[in-house]
């Protein structure tokens, strides 16, 4: 069952109360949920509210709350993803891929190969957002993945300790997934950066070894871009909270 996010201001003597936002319009308007259906929230701290809806009508809806738990669907390292925007269906892809497999936040950036202009991009935070949202309830992660606006490789790669920073390489890959996490610090935000359907420039992959940054790769196959985020997170993350 996929739940939907809430605040706390929307809860008070145990009754959850919606009246104008998405959630509102896509339970009575999209679903029609009818009194006494079970509808399951969450708020930003994780825990989940089972409920049971006791109205529905045009202008507001009201759910009961039965139970309340912790999710335990909370990942626990700050694994963040930069990556170079695509072409709209890939890019939409791709970050529906990105919060299904546990990032805290998406950097959106633009790289020498970046096929999507700039100006087509200014727009696309809000809807990306959207994307995100509906994959948020499917999988029933337990937050929400921020979506920064679209800036600049470099600018990206600023936000992070050098140690924390994971380049994921179609070549040029140095060490192994395993080596490249051991010296991180996972108190503070950690990157895994994946690349175009093009790849890296050299000019980039010059910068990345300038910087010693860690080139890893994914293995002897190409990946699509969309494939290579859920393949990247999802090993970098599993690495994290099991070695």
């Amino acid at each position: 069952m996929p739940h939907f996010l809430i605040s706390n201001e929307q809860i008070k003597n145990n009754i959850i109360t919606l009246d104008s936002d998405d959630n509102f319009y896509h339970l009575t308007k999209v679903l029609r949920v009818k009194t006494n259906e079970k509808v399951k929230f969450i708020d930003s701290d994780g825990n989940i509210y089972y409920s049971k809806i006791i109205k529905a009508d045009k202008k507001n809806l009201q759910a009961q709350i039965l139970k309340t738990e912790k999710s335990v669907r909370i990942i626990k390292n700050n694994v963040c993803l930069i990556q170079s925007v695509l072409m709209n269906d890939a890019q939409n892809l791709l970050i529906a891929n990105a919060t299904q497999t546990g990032v805290k936040e998406i950097y959106p950036v633009i790289s020498d190969n970046t096929s999507a202009p700039y100006n087509s991009l200014i727009n696309k935070k809000e809807k990306w957002e959207k994307i995100a949202y509906e994959n948020f309830k499917q999988c029933e992660r337990a937050d929400m993945p921020k979506i920064h606006p679209v800036i600049k490789l470099k600018e990206a790669i600023n936000n992070f300790k050098k140690e924390n920073i994971i380049i994921f390489a179609e070549k040029y890959s140095a060490i192994l997934l395993q080596d490249a996490i051991k010296n991180i610090d996972k108190n503070e935000k950690i990157a895994v950066v994946i690349g175009p359907e093009g790849g890296f420039s050299e000019e980039e992959f010059n910068y990345f070894k300038e910087e010693k940054f860690k080139l890893v790769s994914l293995g002897s196959m190409i990946y699509k871009a969309p494939n290579a985020v859920v393949a990247g997170v999802h090993s970098t993350i599993y690495m994290l909270e099991n070695f």
